[in-house]
C-alpha cells in the first residue's frame, strides 16, 4: 500500500484547519448578530411558515412587519415592492423565493461603492477622524482600530481630541497602553482643533504610520457643537497639508478618512443622527456598534440605503477582535441564517 507523501498530508491538514477556523468564525459572526436576526427577520419568517395563501391579508401583515422594523420607511418600501413582486407570481407563498428576494435586495443595499479605506498615503501618516454623539463608543472603537493597525506592524499615534472630559483622555490612555501605541494629548479644556493639529504634526515629525483622532461627543441637534467639527476638520487638513509641497496643499480638504460611529441599539434614531451629521460634516464611512445587544440591527440597511455611505466596521461583541471590518456578504448570510427561515 503506497504511503501518502508528507507534503500532501501537511497541505490537507492546513486546509482542514482553515475550514475549522472558517466555521468558528462564521459561528461567532452569527452569534454576534443573533439578536439582530431576531428582529424583523424572525417576524417575517413566522408569516411564511406553512406556505400560506397569497392574499391581501398576508401582504398587509408583511407591510406591517417591514414598516414597524428599524430599517426606515424608504428601505421598507423597497423590500416590500420586491417581496410583493415575488408573491404575485404564485397563489401560495414560496418562502425560499421570498427570502432570496429579500437577501438579494439587502445585499444590493449594503454593497455601497467605496474608495479603498485606510490605505497608507505616500506622505504618511494616514489620518482618521472619529465622530459621533456621546455614548456610542467612539473612544473604544478607536482603541480597537489602533489595535488592528499595531497588530500588522504599523506605528500608531492616538490623539485625545475630546478635551472636554478628563475621563475620555484617561480612557484613550488606557487603550494606548493596552495596544502598545503612543498617545498625544493636551490639557483638559484645551481647544480640540489645536490638540488634533499638533497631534498630526507630531505624526509627521516622528514618522508615525497612522494617526487616529478622537473627538468629543456631539449632540446632533446642537448646531454650534456640530459646527465645531468643521473647525476640527479644517485643522486636520491644515496639519496634513503643512507637510506637503506647496502645489499639493490645496487639494487637501480634511483627514484621509472620517468615520461616524452609530449605536445600533437606538434603531431609527441612529438613522436620524446620521442624516443630521451628514448635513454638517462630510464623512467617508460608518461604524455600527453594539449589534450583539439589539434586535434593531436592521437600521444598518436603512442607513446604507438612504445615505449611500459605506459601513467600515461593525461591533459584534466587547472583545478587541469583535470590532470587524464590514463584509456585506457575510453580514447578510448571518442576518438571514437559520433553518427557521426556510418556511
Amino acid at each position: 500500500m503506497p504511503v501518502e507523501k508528507p507534503k500532501v498530508v501537511a497541505r490537507e491538514a492546513r486546509e482542514a484547519d482553515l475550514d475549522v477556523r472558517a466555521d468558528l468564525e462564521r459561528a461567532r459572526y452569527e452569534a454576534g448578530l443573533a439578536k439582530t436576526r431576531g428582529g424583523f427577520v424572525t417576524k417575517l419568517a413566522r408569516l411564511f411558515r406553512g406556505r400560506p395563501k397569497v392574499d391581501a391579508d398576508l401582504k398587509d401583515r408583511i407591510e406591517e412587519v417591514l414598516f414597524t422594523a428599524d430599517i426606515g420607511p424608504t428601505t421598507a418600501q423597497r423590500l416590500l415592492t420586491n417581496v410583493t413582486s415575488v408573491l404575485d407570481k404564485s397563489e401560495i407563498a414560496d418562502a425560499d423565493a421570498v427570502w432570496q428576494a429579500i437577501h438579494a435586495t439587502s445585499l444590493q443595499i449594503l454593497q455601497v461603492p467605496a474608495a479603498q479605506s485606510e490605505q497608507m498615503p505616500v506622505d504618511k501618516p494616514y489620518v482618521l477622524l472619529m465622530i459621533g454623539v456621546n455614548g456610542v463608543g467612539k473612544t473604544t472603537t478607536l482603541g480597537k482600530i489602533a489595535a488592528a493597525h499595531v497588530a500588522i506592524g504599523r506605528k500608531v499615534l492616538l490623539v485625545a481630541g475630546d478635551t472636554f472630559r478628563a475621563a475620555a483622555i484617561e480612557q484613550l490612555e488606557v487603550w494606548a497602553h493596552r495596544v502598545g501605541c503612543e498617545i498625544h494629548k493636551g490639557k483638559e479644556g484645551a481647544d480640540p482643533s489645536s490638540v488634533i493639529f499638533e497631534g498630526i504634526a507630531r505624526g509627521h515629525r516622528e514618522a508615525f504610520d497612522v494617526v487616529l483622532c478622537d473627538t468629543a461627543g456631539r449632540l446632533h441637534t446642537r448646531k454650534e457643537l456640530m459646527d465645531e467639527l468643521q473647525k476640527v476638520r479644517r485643522a486636520c487638513a491644515k496639519a496634513i497639508a503643512s507637510a506637503l509641497a506647496p502645489e499639493q496643499r490645496e487639494a487637501v480638504q480634511g483627514p484621509h478618512d472620517t468615520f461616524l460611529v452609530l449605536d445600533a441599539t437606538i434603531g431609527q434614531n441612529a438613522l436620524a443622527q446620521a442624516q443630521m451629521f451628514k448635513d454638517t460634516m462630510d464623512f467617508t464611512g460608518l461604524v455600527l456598534t453594539k449589534l450583539d445587544g439589539t434586535a434593531k440591527g436592521g437600521v444598518l440597511l436603512g442607513v446604507c440605503d438612504e445615505l449611500a455611505i459605506p459601513v467600515r466596521y461593525i461591533g459584534i461583541g466587547e472583545g478587541v477582535e469583535d470590532l470587524r471590518p464590514f463584509d456585506p456578504v457575510r453580514f447578510c448570510e448571518a442576518l438571514f441564517a437559520g433553518k427557521d427561515l426556510a418556511g
